[in-house]
């Protein structure tokens, strides 16, 4: 029984994805210092929480914090702004948008990644994202790790990071090569934290990806074209988190041109915004 429940357990992806998430986050506040703090991240997180559970509460849809915790966790690692009431706005912004912002019962954004957005373009000087300096050691820990939930969690869409990730270093290398800079450079700009927790938990999202295949890797190097000319000739730092929020409304017109079985998080098709 205790083996079936463990199964049972480990058999969803977001399990992993949440134990990496705060592992990082913990390393964060106990040992290497990536610049989030213990009271904002414990706003992000918290906000995220409860507004799922009065969101979920006032629309009369079943109660999940496994998706609003990894959304917490990520604002935690990726966002930083002067004042920490910020980061509870981002969290009560990321989860609202589940509920608010859908189509065809399926989010037309990473919360997130919505949230990071939003308040760039709103807060501007007050909020800025992690530069993402992890160090070579954890930076290549976190990405074995991330892999292996890819692997071992079967979150099925592991393809859409492995697509974006390759067509992101393709085009880097492109770079390189084009302007006649070291191979080094690449290599550098390829080693950052936020761009490993983009492209596992954002540019992956079952529920913000398109269904078929064909499809994932359209968007996923859609994304990585465009955020490589806002980065390269717009000279935007929030380059990838733009390029994503600003492409995710086509996957709809992706999956209407490319059907293919919608994604739930279980062998029962959700209900509400419990994703």
């Amino acid at each position: 029984m205790m083996r079936q429940l463990t199964s049972r357990f480990w058999s969803d992806a977001r399990h992993y994805q949440i134990a990496a998430l705060a592992a990082l986050v913990v390393f964060n506040l106990g040992w290497i210092d990536f610049g989030a703090r213990p009271l904002n991240s414990a706003l992000a997180i918290g906000a995220s929480l409860l507004t799922q559970i009065v969101c979920s509460y006032l629309l009369k849809v079943p109660l999940d914090l496994r998706s609003p915790l990894i959304t917490g966790l990520s604002l935690s690692l990726l966002l930083r702004a002067d004042e920490p009431w910020i980061h509870a706005l981002a969290g009560v912004t990321a989860i609202g948008s589940k509920f608010v912002l859908r189509l065809d019962g399926k989010h037309i954004w990473n919360p997130a990644g919505f949230a990071i957005v939003v308040l760039l373009f709103t807060a501007k000087s007050q909020v800025w994202i992690s530069p993402g300096a992890w160090g070579t050691h954890v930076w290549f820990a976190a990405l074995l790790v991330f892999f292996a939930i890819l692997v071992l969690g079967a979150a099925r869409r592991s393809d859409i990071a492995i697509f974006f990730i390759g067509t992101h270093a393709a085009l880097l290398v492109a770079r390189a090569l084009w302007l006649g800079d070291p191979l080094a450079i690449p290599l550098h700009q390829l080693q950052s934290g936020s761009l490993l927790i983009f492209t596992f938990f954002m540019i992956s999202d079952p529920r913000t990806s398109p269904d078929s295949r064909l499809g994932r890797f359209i968007f996923a190097a859609s994304v990585a074209l465009l955020a490589h000319y806002m980065a390269f000739f717009m000279q935007m730092r929030p380059a990838l988190y733009v390029a994503l929020i600003a492409l995710a409304p086509f996957v709809f017109l992706i999956d209407r041109v490319l059907p293919a079985e919608r994604f739930a998080w279980t062998g029962n098709k959700p209900q509400g915004a419990t994703g």
